[in-house]
């Protein structure tokens, strides 16, 4: 649905660009373009000063997790679900079922431990026509509104994998310098422009690959790869852990050390990482991955200076278990919290 509906706003306003719609000019529709821009990013900007400010007053964090929401699922190749996910993620987060503290004993209610500054008005961004290009700049600017807010540090929920490399890219301009990427999930989305769209989640970290805002890739849990796969892999020198290899691999990706000589280490989660059992409500079912206590091991063992994250691809419109699948989103967001938070 989000992509029948982020096309009809992008067609509109190609029309307006038509011979029959000659006395809307080009300039003016830019203008209105980056009227909606402006205001989405005041928006951000203001939420974050606001936390910003609390975190400060209440004293004693060197860093703080704030969730920042990118609801985008049109650079899907197959399902659009992940558009979705940011409110069932942030519902099940405060779900009464369970408790507010972490399974290392952080309290999630402590602002000094998690905020929240919203989400990016994607679809209403690209309503007035605003193409991917300047989408993923907004992207990238409202993650370096966050991080001007010291001490508050981006947990991105997505939406599809694409949002990872405007992330990515706004984490190390922000912090002047690449960092070591964590990456856990099935496939390793390192097409090098996937059916065509450069921005494809297929092909997130091509790009962030090719601009250099990483230092060090690690893919954990790949279980369908092909021959570009790993020729991209070799091209960038991607360190790809394949699940047919997990046991011999599991002493050291439950031991690892990152991110000495960069400005820090970013964790991405692709929710199908984990085998289908775990988490069925995504749009690429790959049975055979990991099972939520692996991830959870590699996680808290983890020996690292996080300095961002993000949740993807947990696709809603396939959670028909309950919302089991939004709970698994939401504790991987709850502990990722806790290991930035200090």
């Amino acid at each position: 649905m989000s992509k029948i509906i982020g096309k009809r706003g992008i067609n509109y306003f190609h029309r307006l660009n038509s011979a029959s719609f000659t006395s809307v000019s080009a300039s003016s529709i830019e203008k209105g373009q980056n009227r909606v821009i402006d205001a989405s990013l005041t928006l951000i900007r203001e939420r974050a000063k606001l936390k910003g400010e609390l975190v400060r007053l209440l004293g004693g964090a060197k860093a703080s997790t704030s969730l920042l929401g990118v609801p985008l699922g049109h650079n899907s190749s197959f399902l659009q679900g992940p558009a979705f996910a940011p409110p069932r993620i942030r519902e099940a987060i405060w779900c009464g079922s369970t408790n507010s503290a972490t399974e290392e004993g952080k309290e999630l209610k402590d602002p000094r431990v998690l905020t929240d500054v919203g989400d990016v008005p994607v679809q209403e961004i690209r309503d007035c026509g605003v193409d991917d290009d300047r989408l993923m700049n907004v992207i990238s600017e409202s993650v370096k509104l966050v991080m001007d807010e010291e001490p508050l540090r981006p947990l991105v929920l997505g939406g599809d994998h694409s949002i990872s490399y405007p992330v990515v890219r706004a984490v190390s301009e922000k912090l002047g310098g690449p960092v070591d990427i964590l990456h856990l999930d099935a496939h390793p989305d390192i097409y090098d422009c996937f059916e065509g769209n450069k921005y494809s989640h297929a092909s997130s970290f091509a790009r962030i690959m090719e601009g250099g805002y990483a230092r060090r890739l690690l893919q954990v849990g790949i279980r369908s790869i092909n021959q570009e796969g790993r020729e991209q892999g070799k091209r960038f020198g991607v360190e790809q852990y394949e699940m047919r290899t997990f046991s011999k691999d599991r002493p050291m990706l439950e031991n690892l050390k990152l991110g000495e000589g960069v400005k820090g280490v970013y964790i991405s989660i692709d929710v199908d990482c984990l085998d289908p059992a775990f988490a069925p409500g995504v749009s690429h079912i790959e049975p055979g991955g990991l099972s939520f206590r692996d991830v959870l091991n590699i996680l808290h063992n983890l020996q690292a200076d996080v300095v961002g994250a993000d949740v993807v691809e947990f696709n809603p419109q396939r959670d028909t278990v309950d919302g089991m699948t939004a709970m698994v989103a939401a504790k991987l967001v709850r502990e990722l919290a806790a290991k930035i938070s200090k």
